[in-house]
């Protein structure tokens, strides 16, 4: 087959590992795949290099896909889809993220693309924003999913809240849990003595981590907030930051500014190949995001034998079970983010119990040879359907 896929940033983000993952291994399967993305810059870094260096994947850069609302580039940006799609002559557009989602599903459409399927990673309409935005990203996703064959979901979560704002036909939606590269994370290359002694733990510090972008929404304020007197406390509490962001400089000085400069770790940006690494020198993993279609640093977390704590938001349930993957801790609750760090340190068996199970469940439901091939099944039945 041939297999274009659209995503709006190649940044180093969940939504882009798995859009990555997918180009890979449908090219090792033998599809002809080209990715097509919108500019790449500021501090969360690219992909783009991994995708070059796997050599059998076509890319192709497009000016105007960009993250911002601009009616000007937007339509541009759709000429220049339909451009390369008549160029390239895919039988399957794949999209993903909003923009490119939105766009490249409609000039797939008019280009008469035999196959065209959008991935939901994370909805661009959440109650975080102000109501006029969510109602225009709502109304251009109930147009753009007319325009396509499937809706796919990275976790259930995703279609129900789709749905429930009239979005797609029920039939439409399918669940294709985000890949991880399971071994990566189960049989890591580092040891836990090594990393913990390269980034400064001693072996009986407790070791609090975080996986995500420096930026709004995703908790590290939150996880401030909680610590901080847990730390004041508890002298062997330290806090490993991974990940890079817009917000690096106001975190890293409200961190100074609190006195706990020393017990702060950032590791600055991180490629995907070292999230293993970093994993294995936490001792729970903090995920206090507000918004996540799935939070993948939970299942590698989880895959690495490394117990969680996670808003109860979106997807997370579906990787992080309360009481027996992990903690779930309502959004917002800074006293319940709190008490399950207290707890996780307090309670070691039952912290290590919890990560066993978790990397059971893991091993399979987030396997990416498994998403590779149920998305390749998904071409194959819509292109029965429509040739």
């Amino acid at each position: 087959m041939r297999i274009m896929h659209i995503s709006t940033r190649l940044i180093l983000g969940g939504s882009q590992e798995n859009t990555v993952l997918s180009c890979e291994g449908q090219a090792d399967r033998g599809h002809h795949v080209s990715l097509v993305y919108g500019p790449i810059y500021g501090p969360e870094g690219s992909l783009l290099a991994r995708v070059r260096r796997h050599g059998g994947i076509e890319t192709m850069e497009t000016p105007h896909l960009t993250r911002q609302l601009n009616p000007v580039r937007d339509l541009r940006c759709y000429f220049d889809l339909r451009r390369l799609i008549r160029d390239w002559n895919p039988e399957v557009v794949h999209t993903h993220s909003s923009k490119a989602g939105i766009i490249g599903r409609l000039a797939a459409w008019n280009q008469d693309v035999p196959c065209v399927v959008h991935t939901i990673h994370g909805l661009a309409f959440h109650p975080y924003q102000a109501k006029w935005r969510n109602a225009l990203y709502i109304l251009a996703e109930r147009i753009a999913a007319k325009r396509c064959h499937r809706l796919i979901c990275v976790a259930d979560a995703m279609g129900k809240q789709a749905r429930a704002e009239h979005v797609g036909r029920a039939d439409h939606y399918v669940t294709v849990y985000s890949g991880m590269e399971v071994d990566r994370f189960i049989n890591p290359c580092w040891s836990r003595a090594e990393v913990r002694a390269e980034l400064g733990f001693a072996d009986d510090d407790f070791v609090l981590g975080t996986i995500s972008r420096l930026a709004e929404l995703k908790g590290h304020d939150d996880l401030l907030d909680a610590v901080s007197p847990l730390m004041r406390e508890r002298a062997n509490l330290k806090l490993l930051w991974v990940g890079d962001g817009w917000w690096r400089d106001r975190l890293l000085k409200r961190v100074a500014d609190m006195g706990l400069i020393r017990r702060v770790v950032h590791t600055g940006l991180v490629n995907t190949e070292q999230i293993p690494r970093f994993l294995q020198a936490m001792d729970a993993l903090a995920h206090p995001s507000y918004r996540e279609g799935l939070p993948r640093a939970v299942p590698q977390a989880l895959l690495s034998g490394v117990a969680v704590i996670v808003y109860d938001v979106d997807g997370a349930p579906e990787a992080c079970v309360e009481g027996k993957t992990g903690r779930l801790v309502p959004p917002g609750d800074t006293a319940a983010l709190r008490d399950a760090v207290q707890w996780m340190m307090d309670h070691p068996a039952e912290r290590a119990e919890m990560a066993r199970r978790g990397q059971d469940v893991c091993r399979t439901r987030f396997d990416s040879s498994a998403m590779i091939q149920q998305l390749e099944s998904i071409y194959i039945s819509v292109l029965k359907q429509n040739t």
